[in-house]
C-alpha cells in the first residue's frame, strides 16, 4: 500500500496551536472529524462539525476523562490491516470505522512538573490514552497517518495538496518514526521524574535518556568522524547549546567541547570581579581575575600566549569594546560571555569567522546532575563534580602557617585545577594562573611543564622572574611522592594545596617542612580524565 486517502481524522491535542486551521482544511476537503473534550469544544466554537469519541464508542467519557479513547471502536479503526480479509470482516461485524489520520499531542507532563505542581496534579498529567493512540497509529503507518507535532501541520498540508488528499508511505513512515520518538521521550520524562524526583534515586534500576537533535555537525573530533549535537527534551541548564550565536561559522564538535570547558570554569567565578578563561583543547591555558575585564584578559593571555592562539575565550561579565579589541588581536575561535556592549559587538563583527556566543545566565557550578561517558559495551554515569572547598575546609599540615595572600592564591589555583585534565598542576599568584601543567602520566612532569610555561611567559614579557616565584601551587590529587612537591619548590612556589591521602603523606609533609613552605590538605580531589 502506498498512498492513503484521508477520509476520517481523529483530533485530540493538549497543545491547540494551529488545530482549528488544520481541522478547517480537513473539513473543507470532506474529511469527517472525530474529537475529544477540549479539542472538540475548540473546533465547535470555530463552527466546525465534530463527532464526539463517545458517539463512536457508545460509551461516555468517564472517570474524569481517564477513560475515553481506550476502546476497540477506536483502536480497531487504528490497528486494522485494511487489506487483510479477517481484519476487514471484524470491522464489518463490529461496525468499526477506519481512522486514516490521527493528530495527537500529549498532556504537558514536563511543564506540569516545572510549574511546581503537587504530586497528585503531576500524576493526573500522565497521558495514557494519547500515547496508546499514537503508538497504534504509528504501528499501522502502512494505512494510518500520525502527526504529533504542530510544526508538521504545514508538511501535512503540502502532502495532501500534492497527492490529491492522500499521504504517501514515505511521509507516514517519517511521521511514525517521529511519533515513536515522542512517546519514548514522554515515557522517559515520566520515568525520570519517578526515579529522581519522586523516589530520590541516584541510579535507578533502569535509566532512559531522551534527547532531541539540535543540529548535525560538519564532523567530529576528526574529519572522518560524523557528529551531531543533541539537547534534552525537557528543561536544560544554561550552557553552550542554549547560547545565542551572534556571528561566525557553524560551531564544530571541538568548538562545542572546548566552549563547554571554558564556560564551566568561568562560571566558578562570581560576577563581582571580572574573570577571563582561555581554553585550548579542553584545558585552560590562562585564567585571571582583575578589576577590569581588559586587565583580566591581558593577565590570562600572559600565562601562555602560544597556546591561546586559536583558543576559546570565556568571560563572566559582559564584554566591552576595549576587551573585544584586545581579544581580536590574536586568532580566536570562539568568544562566549553573558552579554556584549555595542562597541564590542561592532569590533567582533569585523572578524567574520569568529564565533560570538551570548548567554543570559552562566551555568550554576553547584548544580546537581549526572555525567555520562560511553565505553565499549556500556555507559558510565557519575554525579557532577560540583564539590567546592572554602578556607574553612583547609587543614594546615606543615610547621609554617600560610599567609592570607597564600591562602587566597591557593584557593584560586584549586578552582582552576578542578577543570584541568589529570594529572593537573596549577601555579597561581594574585588571582592569575602563573603556569598550568595538564594531562601528564605523572605529577612531577605536570609540575615541571607548568614551571616551564611560566618561565617562557616571563621571558616573553621581560620579567625578572616567572610568576611561579612566590606562588601557590594546586594539585588535583595527592602527591604520591615528594618529587612533585620538590619540583614546585624549585619553581618558586611557597604554598601547596592538595587533597592529601597518600600513604607517603608524612614524607611529603617532611619535604615541605624542610623547604620551609606551607601546605594545606583539602580532603577532596578533582580528577578529570
Amino acid at each position: 500500500m502506498t498512498d492513503v486517502a484521508i477520509k476520517r481524522a481523529l483530533l485530540s491535542v493538549s497543545d491547540k496551536t494551529g488545530i482549528v486551521e488544520l481541522a478547517s482544511r480537513l473539513a473543507k476537503a470532506g474529511v469527517e472529524l472525530v474529537s475529544t473534550g477540549g479539542t472538540a469544544k475548540a473546533l465547535r466554537d470555530a463552527g466546525l462539525q465534530v463527532l464526539d469519541v463517545s458517539d463512536v464508542t457508545g460509551f461516555p467519557e468517564m472517570m474524569d476523562g481517564r477513560v475515553k479513547t481506550l476502546h476497540p471502536m477506536i483502536h480497531g479503526g487504528l490497528l486494522a490491516v485494511r487489506d487483510d480479509p479477517d481484519h476487514a470482516e471484524a470491522m464489518d461485524t463490529h461496525d468499526i470505522g477506519a481512522i486514516d489520520l490521527v493528530v495527537v499531542n500529549l498532556y504537558p507532563f514536563v511543564n506540569t512538573v516545572m510549574s511546581g505542581a503537587d504530586r497528585d496534579t503531576i500524576i493526573e498529567n500522565i497521558d495514557i490514552g494519547g500515547p496508546s493512540m499514537v503508538r497504534s497509529a504509528a504501528k499501522n503507518h502502512a494505512y494510518v497517518t500520525i502527526v504529533t507535532d504542530p510544526e508538521d501541520y504545514h508538511g501535512l498540508y503540502d502532502e495532501l495538496a500534492g497527492h490529491d488528499g492522500a499521504t504517501t508511505l514515505e511521509f507516514r513512515k517519517r511521521m511514525a518514526a517521529k511519533a515513536f520518538a515522542a512517546t519514548a521521550a514522554y515515557d522517559s520524562a515520566i520515568s525520570s521524574w519517578f526515579a529522581f524526583a519522586d523516589q530520590q534515586a541516584m541510579f535507578p534500576d533502569a535509566l532512559s535518556i531522551a534527547m532531541q537533535l539540535g543540529s548535525t555537525l560538519r564532523y567530529g573530533e576528526n574529519p572522518h568522524q560524523m557528529a551531531a549535537l543533541y539537547q534534552p527534551n525537557g528543561p536544560a541548564s544554561a550552557g553552550v547549546p542554549q547560547a545565542e550565536q551572534v556571528q561566525g561559522k557553524e560551531l564544530s564538535y571541538n568548538n562545542l567541547n572546548d566552549a563547554d570547558a571554558a564556560l564551566g570554569l568561568v562560571a566558578e567565578f562570581p560576577a563581582n570581579t571580572p574573570a577571563i578563561v582561555i581554553v585550548k583543547h579542553a584545558n585552560p591555558c590562562g585564567v585571571a581575575q582583575a578589576p577590569t575585564l581588559l586587565e583580566a584578559w591581558q593577565k590570562a593571555l600572559a600565562c601562555d600566549s602560544v597556546s591561546a592562539f586559536g583558543g576559546i575565550v570565556a568571560a563572566n561579565v559582559p564584554l566591552d569594546g576595549a576587551t573585544a579589541e584586545a581579544i581580536t588581536q590574536i586568532f580566536t575561535e570562539v568568544v562566549i560571555a553573558p552579554g556584549v556592549d555595542d562597541a564590542a559587538r561592532e569590533i567582533f563583527a569585523a572578524k567574520k569567522n569568529l564565533r560570538l556566543l551570548l548567554l543570559e545566565d552562566l551555568p550554576d557550578p553547584a548544580r546537581p546532575g549526572l555525567e555520562m561517558k560511553t565505553i565499549a559495551g556500556g555507559m558510565l554515569f557519575q554525579s557532577r563534580d560540583n564539590g567546592v572547598i572554602g578556607e574553612a575546609d583547609l587543614k594546615v599540615v606543615t610547621k609554617r602557617q600560610p599567609t592570607q595572600q597564600e591562602v587566597t592564591d591557593a584557593l584560586f589555583a584549586w578552582k582552576v585545577a578542578k577543570h584541568v585534565k589529570s594529572n593537573a598542576i596549577v601555579y597561581a599568584r594574585d588571582n592569575v594562573t602563573a603556569g598550568i601543567g595538564a594531562g601528564q602520566m605523572n605529577r612531577r612532569d605536570s609540575s615541571r611543564i607548568a614551571a616551564v610555561r611560566a618561565a617562557e611567559a616571563a621571558e616573553a614579557a621581560g620579567w625578572d622572574a616567572p610568576m611561579t616565584v612566590g606562588s601557590a601551587v594546586a594539585s588535583d590529587a595527592f602527591f604520591p611522592f615528594a618529587d612533585g612537591l620538590l619540583s614546585a619548590v624549585e619553581a618558586g612556589a611557597t604554598m601547596v594545596i592538595q587533597p592529601g591521602g597518600s600513604m607517603r603523606d608524612e614524607e611529603v609533609i617532611a619535604a615541605a617542612d624542610e623547604a620551609g613552605i606551607a601546605m594545606v590538605f583539602t580532603g577532596m580531589r578533582h580528577f578529570k580524565h
